[in-house]
């Protein structure tokens, strides 16, 4: 095993370290229609409590979310997306301690959710939505995640797969870094996420996972989302007997083991943060693969977590 190369990620309030042990950026979706949990953090003080409740769970940053890019959906205007961002994003101000990333599309709400506190912008598109994200990114000097998306969320899953995925993948995120470097986005403000379940076949999903290791070698930081995922549940549905040419699948919640098996081998491949739903359980499966990383010596197993001043 390949040990992850150490990244420095400067935010507007603080440096992240990247490698050293793998970061949980936890998923707040406050949108009526997500795959995983629409609906159920539309409100804002509901929000603003699954925030807090992510923090305490482990979560080292928090990725909200005001618009579903499941497959299949249709969009949101940038009212709506501001109008359920917002709210949440001011109501956090001061209580949450774990630096905050937008995800978002579109360069006008990422430029109004970093004037309201937000630190990091994920872009799902990889800057083919709206090109003008690096842009606020570099101004605003904020690290942006670039993921690789085949096509758009309306058509993804319809529209032909890549022949060679990670001959697609890799080209994809080379041209999206270009253009995020012709903006003026620093290279070390650029992490990149190869986008697991976006226009990608059943297969596909798998391949990516097993070949992270080519994409560490792009020299950014590594960011994999495999949560709760659909080719998850389709694979726990082939598992019991389903016959593969059917599209049977489990529900979401019931796809933690399956995320916690694809959170150990995304780490091991070289991602340097992993984004979860389930925080508190798959900070467990981080630690325990962190150690196959690098693996602990007694002094380090013994020492404190946090040492103290002496009086």
């Amino acid at each position: 095993m390949r040990k992850r190369k150490i990244f420095h990620l400067h935010l507007p309030t603080r440096t992240l370290t990247l490698g050293k042990r793998t970061l949980l950026m936890g998923v707040l979706n406050v949108t009526p229609d997500s795959f995983s949990d629409g609906g159920r953090f539309l409100a804002p003080d509901l929000a603003v409590e699954r925030a807090l409740s992510l923090q305490r769970a482990g979560a080292d940053l928090l990725d909200i979310g005001a618009e579903s890019t499941r497959p299949g959906s249709e969009g949101t205007s940038m009212v709506e997306e501001l109008r359920r961002l917002l709210p949440v994003l001011q109501a956090l101000r001061g209580k949450l301690k774990i630096p905050i990333s937008i995800d978002t599309r579109k360069a006008g709400v990422a430029e109004i959710g970093i004037g309201a506190g937000a630190e990091i912008i994920n872009d799902v598109s990889g800057l083919k939505y709206d090109p003008r994200i690096a842009e606020v990114a570099a101004r605003r000097r904020v690290p942006l995640i670039l993921m690789h998306m085949r096509g758009e969320p309306r058509t993804m899953q319809t529209a032909p797969f890549a022949r060679n995925v990670m001959k697609d993948v890799t080209q994809g995120l080379l041209a999206s870094i270009q253009k995020a470097r012709k903006a003026g986005v620093a290279k070390s403000r650029i992490i990149i996420d190869p986008g697991i379940g976006f226009g990608k076949s059943f297969q596909q999903n798998y391949e990516i996972l097993q070949c992270l290791p080519e994409l560490a070698k792009l020299g950014h930081p590594l960011l994999v989302g495999t949560s709760r995922k659909g080719f998850l549940g389709r694979t726990l549905a082939l598992a019991t007997g389903s016959a593969p040419g059917k599209a049977k699948t489990v529900p979401a919640k019931e796809r933690i083991w399956a995320t916690a098996a694809a959170v150990t081998a995304s780490i091991l491949g070289g991602a340097h943060i992993v984004r979860v739903h389930d925080v508190a359980e798959m900070a467990q499966v981080a630690r325990v693969t962190d150690c196959l990383l690098n693996p602990p010596t007694s002094a380090s197993a013994n020492a404190p977590a946090v040492r103290r001043r002496k009086k």
